[in-house]
């Protein structure tokens, strides 16, 4: 027998030659002779040696792999022969001992069979099998055939089927098999088990066979030492665990069954796979979890999640059935322990899913399992997220959400910081997680970490609102599969946008479940004491509110009002989802309880945005018909709180707040989940007459009650639900109703949302004629204060002025309501103010201009009611109507207005006059006449300093001015020095009409002024109180009324000079203390003061110091006796014309705009006083040096007053005398270039006239140095500039004949207007 030839040359000469073949293959190269005859004696020969019979079945290999059918076509050609070759290789099996050459006959067994695929061929050798099996009493030897059958079971036809059901006896001596102490024949046997339960074939397993195959296999199990028997114990174990049938088996073997010795030890090299000295169990005892945790302790990996695996289906055919036995095994503490000290993904996997399945038995819990093996498990968390399978991670975080949810609230998983804080880190890396499935579930798990039970002392309020903000910043993520995108997109793409925003809504329902179990722990902290202080909280935190329960609310809010809130909307304004908006709802109720403070914000910015008519839209669509019983709830819940919030804001008048309060309360409580119909049905509703009510709060007329009060609280808040057309009839239709049902009365809180709706819709709807209105004003009269009733609103008080027939009713009522509310608000803004700054540093208050523009020119007779306030009601109301009156009347009004309200102001002081002056202080009405009169003084001054002499009605009403101005001189003349309050006003009124007053009218108001001696008086008083040095500043009359007194005067005198009208009596005034003030005492001194000294001072130097009206007295320093060289002067000297002169050029410094006209007026009335009494005097005080330095100061300042007319004027003064401080180069060419920089066009009127008289005194002035023909030039071509600008005849004192009001002065401009003369 060579190489190539599969032969024996001794006996191959007498075999036939047909069973002999000449076969080509590759792996030869050439040519291969076969011999079947040959080698099937050679196989059977004894004597032949092992070698030869190797060599043999290599070849046949060879044969069978390279040319597939040439040994079917030989053998084939007599079937006795095939069998015998068959039952030789069998027989090979238990003779040959060479391990190469046994495989090498199950190799071409296997290989000749699956060429055959006969069934004959295979029954005929599982036949041998069994025969082979039956003859013998031990199956020593059979590992070969074991392992054959094994093969031939995985690889061929329906062996599997033909063995399950026509081989009884050779499946239980496969079964006895195992009973034989040789592991390596019981891992052969063990090897054909698994490739029969691998297939379908096991379905059909006798089951008394499958029951002795699984007791035998727990024996085998627990006996096992070699590590291939224990691997497929194991295997075949995972595959007998899947039927429920095996598991029962399993689970009630006890040791009694499978005969289990005490203390057998198990080694796999030479390290123990599973312990020694196995704990001996009862009789009663289940084994296979003693097993399976044993084979949790062993090193092997592989067999630990084998076994965790084992666990988890055992578990799943019936955990309330079989998760006892493994709890009381302890097999719980085994599998976190594998946990704590495993990476694996299998292993970490198999685990949690076991642990998953084991949570669901209480006897889980109750022996403090999952106490054991939270942190464990935790600590787990935190390696699987650094792994790339997402399912471990979603397994753990299930595992862990399923422990909290399930953990009893009287043992805590986390007693202290620390603990609870790895947890929360834990979810939060889960929630942070790229897949959003696994973040879905670390939301569930953060839902149930947020149980009051888990919560540590103290508890770790940060955390919380760090997972918060966690799930919050995912949001981003999340998008509504748009219309747009399921037109648009193919199949294909159209199943991946649905999966994806299915995931993003599993995620955001999660969330908001999350959400709101976060609201509920702030909610159950803030009502224990102990958890809402924190007291515990450790000293070495960063802030003292970092872990306080106000961050976390606020932590709630900001979230939910700047992220969840526009994500709920925008994803489900087309398509609302019930169960997301359930949550939405409930979260929003939750705010309102946490923060209090910040709720009234937070409702108005809601009901701003619309979220009445979304809640209440989603309740028509989503409720109607009894449908979603929870959402409705949710949202009814939501609408009560915002209402009751919104509510809570409203101030109204009355006491009976509380209890219209809780009137609404209840209305919306009972009657709010039935109404779940659309909008548009809502006037159907309101127009129904639903008929007699048993119940206050209960029934359809309640129900449309909640109706109004949802349209009157949403149109607060800018929110229309319907037209406003519509809610006015509706509204009237429901007024007139129900004052036909008879003995029905609105409640108040429906019958105020009533009245808003109508006065708020009124401007859209036609005007009521008189039923209507009747109905209004019966349901109004049916109140018993009409304040409970009042709500602040311009509209309100448009509605009752508009009809007549209500303004009569309730006008004043409505007017005062509203003067009330406008002033508390303004104090409110002005507190708040003083809250935010500096309280010296507000701006003054401004007039009440929105009440004006609500009433001017619409309703005339709101004026008479304003002014029976202003005369008749106490001050605080009083002085409002002032504070409209002053604008009403003080600006440009109609001629009627004025017309109607003057003679009722005359009315008021003739009262006064008799009241005040008649009858003294404190009898009857005087003390409110008193009160009332310096309101009614200073609406007086308002209107003529707002009257204009050229006007027509001032002409028109020239009598009338007459009267007011004699009774206030009248009742002036008469108060009290003290009385401030009154003389104040009444002052600056005499001061308006003699500034203002025509020319045809001035002989009289100042002929009739001087002779009320009482008035002189008074003007006595108060120059002479503000001169006393002996007076402390206390008792020194206000600055105010001393402004006022040296103004009046200062017009008396004008005025008396002008008409030579007759003096009764003088006022005696100190001229030193005067230039004392203005030179010692101008920086303690107030501007105004300053001003309206100089005003007097001027008027009388216009004079020469010599008036009947007043009196100069002069003290030593000021004044010399005639005859001296000076004398000419008198009643100044020299030294007194110093002073002052010193007093007014330091005053023209200051650069205030009223004081400095006052200033060169009263220098340009010296310069004339000294012009008339000495020209030499005039000369010297025009030449002084400090002249030529005040110069310099205004020139070179950096505040742009080289233009102004004051200085301007100054100028052209000295000039005019001859001084010599002014120059033209600097001054007057300085003055030139400002001039031709700015521009002529665009100085102002008054300084262009200032400007021209300047350059017209330039022209007839000697200067030095003397200016260029080329200055010369540039004036007069500026000049002509100026002519056109300002033409010859507009040359006069330019200051508008208007008033200027600063505090409590008035001040004619018209008395500051520079002089030219």
């Amino acid at each position: 027998m060579t190489s190539r030839e599969i032969v024996h040359d001794k006996i191959h000469f007498r075999h036939d030659p047909k069973w002999s073949r000449s076969l080509v293959t590759a792996e030869s190269g050439g040519g291969l002779l076969v011999c079947v005859a040959c080698v099937l004696e050679m196989i059977e020969s004894d004597d032949m040696a092992s070698v030869r019979k190797s060599f043999a079945l290599s070849g046949i290999t060879e044969v069978l792999k390279c040319s597939p059918g040439a040994m079917r076509e030989l053998l084939q050609q007599d079937h006795r022969v095939l069998m015998r070759f068959t039952a030789s290789l069998m027989g090979m099996l238990h003779t040959v001992e060479d391990v190469s050459t046994l495989e090498k006959v199950q190799q071409v067994l296997v290989q000749l069979l699956l060429e055959l695929q006969s069934e004959v061929s295979f029954r005929f050798v599982l036949d041998e099998i069994d025969k082979q099996l039956s003859d013998q009493h031990s199956p020593k030897g059979f590992q070969p055939t074991f392992n054959l059958l094994g093969t031939l079971v995985e690889a061929g036809r329906n062996v599997a089927h033909i063995l399950v059901t026509q081989y009884g006896s050779l499946l239980g001596s496969l079964c006895s098999a195992l009973l034989y102490p040789d592991e390596g024949l019981k891992a052969s046997v063990l090897y054909v088990w698994l490739k029969l339960f691998r297939g379908s074939a096991a379905q059909s397993l006798p089951v008394a066979i499958r029951d002795r195959l699984c007791v035998l296999l727990l024996q085998t199990l627990a006996n096992a030492g070699s590590p291939q028997l224990i691997r497929s114990c194991v295997g075949l174990l995972w595959l007998l665990v899947q039927l429920a049938e095996a598991v029962s088996v399993l689970m009630n073997c006890t040791d009694n069954q499978i005969m289990c010795h005490e203390n057998q030890s198990v080694h796999t090299d030479s390290s123990q796979i599973l312990g020694q000295n196995q704990e001996q169990q009862s009789l009663d005892c289940c084994h296979l979890p003693l097993i399976l945790k044993q084979l949790l302790l062993s090193g092997d990996e592989m067999l630990q999640v084998t076994s965790s695996k084992c666990i988890a289906a055992v578990l799943v055919h019936s955990p309330s059935q079989y998760s006892a036995p493994f709890i009381q095994a302890d097999i719980p503490e085994f599998l976190f322990d594998r946990l704590a000290s495993t990476n694996s993904e299998m292993l970490l996997w198999s685990v949690y899913s076991c642990l998953v399945l084991l949570t669901e038995d209480p006897l889980f819990f109750s022996q403090c399992h999952s106490v054991y093996g939270i942190e464990s498990l935790v600590r787990s968390l935190k390696e699987a997220q650094r792994l790339s399978n997402l399912e471990v991670q979603k397994q753990g975080l299930l595992l862990l959400t399923e422990i909290l949810e399930r953990q009893p609230p009287s043992v805590r998983l986390f007693p202290s910081g620390p603990g609870f804080v790895a947890a929360s880190e834990a979810v939060a890396a889960g929630v942070s997680s790229s897949c959003l499935l696994v973040a879905t579930q670390g939301v569930s798990a953060a839902s149930a970490l947020f149980r009051l039970n888990h919560q540590a002392r103290p508890v770790q309020y940060s955390e919380v609102g760090r997972l918060v903000e966690a799930i919050t910043d995912r949001f981003c993520e999340l998008s509504p599969l748009s219309s747009t995108q399921r037109r648009s997109s193919g199949i294909v793409r159209r199943s991946s946008l649905s999966s994806q925003a299915s995931r993003s809504e599993g995620f955001l329902l999660q969330a908001l479940v999350c959400f709101q179990a976060a609201c509920r722990l702030a909610e159950e902290c803030a009502s224990d004491p102990v958890l809402k202080e924190n007291a515990f909280t450790a000293p070495s935190r960063q802030g003292p509110t970092q872990d306080s329960l106000e961050s976390l609310c606020r932590c709630l809010l900001h979230c939910c009002d700047s992220i969840w809130i526009p994500t709920v909307t925008r994803m489900y304004e087309r398509a609302p989802n019930a169960q997301i908006l359930q949550y939405f709802y409930s979260i929003l109720s939750s705010q309102f309880t946490l923060l209090p403070p910040l709720m009234p914000d937070f409702a108005n910015k809601l009901a701003s945005s619309g979220f009445f008519r979304l809640a209440l839209e989603h309740k028509g669509l989503l409720c109607a018909g009894n449908r979603n019983p929870d959402l409705n709830a949710s949202c009814c819940g939501f609408l009560q709180k915002l209402s009751m919030c919104l509510l809570s804001q409203s101030d109204p008048a009355s006491g009976s707040y509380q209890s219209d309060v809780e009137e609404v309360e209840n209305l919306l409580l009972y009657n709010l989940p039935s109404v779940c119909w659309r909008l548009s049905d809502w006037p159907s509703l309101l127009c129904e007459a639903p008929g007699l009510q048993l119940s206050e709060h209960k029934g359809p007329r309640a129900t449309q009650y909640c109706v109004v009060i949802m349209l009157h609280l949403a149109l607060q808040q800018g929110d229309r639900l319907l037209p406003d057309q519509t809610v006015f009839s509706s509204v009237l239709w429901l007024l007139h109703s129900v004052q036909e049902q008879g003995g029905c009365v609105l409640p108040r809180s429906v019958l105020r949302s009533a009245l808003y709706l109508l006065a708020v819709t009124q401007d859209k709807s036609p005007s009521l004629d008189r039923a209507p209105l009747n109905c209004i004003s019966k349901a109004l009269s049916s109140c018993q204060s009409f304040s409970s009733l009042y709500i602040h609103h311009p509209a309100l008080l448009h509605f009752i002025c508009r009809y007549p027939e209500l303004a009569e009713k309730f006008g004043a009522l409505v007017l005062e309501l509203w003067l009330t509310k406008q002033t508390q608000q303004a104090d409110a803004r002005t507190s708040m103010a003083d809250e935010e700054g500096d309280a010296g540093e507000r701006p003054e208050q401004k007039p009440d201009i929105e009440t004006v523009e609500l009433l001017t020119l619409k309703y005339p007779t709101v004026v008479l009611t304003l002014l029976d306030m202003l005369c008749t009601r106490e001050p605080p109301l009083a002085e409002r109507a002032l504070g409209v009156l002053q604008v009403l009347l003080g600006g440009r009004r109609d001629y009627e207005v004025d017309l109607c309200a003057k003679p009722r102001l005359l009315q008021a002081l003739q009262r006064f006059s008799v009241e005040v002056v008649g009858h003294g202080l404190g009898q009857g009405h005087t003390t409110q006449a008193v009160n009332s009169l310096p309101l009614v003084l200073k609406l007086l001054s308002v209107m003529q300093a707002s009257d204009s002499s050229s006007s027509s009605s001032y002409r028109k009403t020239d009598e009338l001015h007459f009267k007011l101005l004699y009774h206030v001189s009248n009742i002036a003349g008469k108060l009290t020095p003290t009385n401030v309050e009154s003389l104040l006003p009444a002052f600056s009124y005499l001061y308006c009409c003699l500034s203002l007053c025509p020319a045809h009218c001035a002989d009289r108001a100042v002929s009739m002024l001087l002779s009320n001696s009482g008035l002189m008086d008074q003007l006595q008083t108060v120059l002479s109180s503000s001169s006393a040095p002996s007076l402390s500043p206390s008792a020194c009359p206000p600055s105010s009324l001393l402004c006022c007194s040296q103004l009046l005067l200062s017009s008396l005198i004008t005025l008396q000079h002008v008409h030579s009208a007759q003096v009764h009596k003088s006022v005696s005034w100190s001229l030193d203390a005067a230039v004392e003030r203005l030179l010692f005492r101008k920086r303690h001194t107030d501007n105004v003061l300053l001003v309206s000294g100089l005003r007097l001072l001027q008027a009388l130097l216009d004079v020469d110091l010599v008036s009947a009206v007043v009196c100069v007295s002069t003290g030593s320093d000021l004044v010399e006796p005639p005859g001296v060289q000076d004398g000419a002067l008198y009643p100044l000297s020299s030294r007194g014309v110093q002073c002052l002169s010193t007093a007014l050029s330091g005053l023209l410094l200051q650069k205030h705009e009223l004081l400095l006209r006052a200033s060169v007026n009263c220098l340009s009335s010296l310069l004339g006083f000294l012009q008339r009494k000495s020209d030499t005097s005039v000369k010297h005080a025009v030449c002084q040096p400090w002249t030529r330095f005040l110069l310099y100061c205004l020139l070179n300042s950096e505040d742009g007053c080289l233009l102004h007319p004051a200085v301007l004027r100054l100028i052209t003064l000295l000039l005019q005398r001859s001084s010599t401080s002014v120059l033209w180069e600097p001054d007057l060419l300085q003055v030139m270039e400002a001039a031709e920089r700015t521009g002529v066009k665009e100085l102002s009127r008054e300084a262009a006239q200032a400007l021209r008289l300047l350059l017209t005194q330039v022209q007839s002035s000697v200067l030095q140095p003397p200016p260029t023909e080329e200055h010369k030039q540039r004036v007069r071509n500026m000049m002509e500039a100026l002519s056109v600008q300002t033409p010859v005849k507009s040359c006069s004192p330019s200051l508008p004949s208007n008033v200027l009001h600063v505090g409590d002065v008035f001040i004619s401009l018209s008395d500051f207007a520079l002089t030219t003369g």
